[in-house]
């Protein structure tokens, strides 16, 4: 399969996770208060607009402004450029592999880009069952843990086949 072809689903795939990401923020952004909550599956599932200045689970959001602005800045940087050398070193057909990286960077784009703009990031996605509640999240952290979930099991247990590159290989291999 040609390169460009390969780059540009996977180039797809970050741009469609970062867009996706922006848009539902930016619709719980304009459409809900801070702190509101709306229950989707009562008891289970609510849109809760919150802002989270920290990382996951709220980690440093009692850090200075300056100071987290900087170190996730820096921290998100030096992530990028590691994950950038992972791609680069997957074996070529290894499209499992290069889908989860995509994610994640997809995922990494999409919540930089909140602190670039408000300074902290804006999470919606609020699950809980009877006492026990997950921190509230949005798109781009799905996609992060959803592509590290998938790398750690490529590099556990080597590539996994996919069909969808196949597809594409007999598409561009007909032009």
């Amino acid at each position: 399969m040609n390169s460009w072809v390969k780059y540009g689903v996977l180039g797809a795939l970050v741009s469609v996770i970062i867009i996706l990401d922006q848009v539902t923020k930016h619709a719980v952004h304009i459409s809900m208060h801070l702190y509101q909550s709306i229950p989707v599956i009562e008891g289970f599932f609510h849109l809760t607009y919150i802002r989270n200045p920290g990382a996951a689970f709220g980690i440093m959001a009692d850090g200075s402004d300056a100071f987290r602005f900087v170190f996730f800045l820096v921290t998100s940087i030096v992530a990028l450029t590691l994950l950038g050398l992972i791609f680069i070193r997957l074996p070529k057909d290894d499209w499992y592999g290069h889908l989860s990286v995509a994610a994640i960077v997809g995922g990494a784009i999409g919540n930089l880009i909140d602190r670039v703009r408000f300074g902290e990031v804006i999470d919606f996605l609020d699950i809980f069952i009877r006492g026990y509640h997950w921190p509230a999240f949005n798109v781009a952290d799905s996609s992060i843990s959803v592509g590290v979930i998938a790398l750690i099991l490529n590099f556990a247990f080597g590539p996994l086949s996919a069909t969808v590159p196949s597809d594409l290989e007999r598409v561009s291999a007909k032009k």
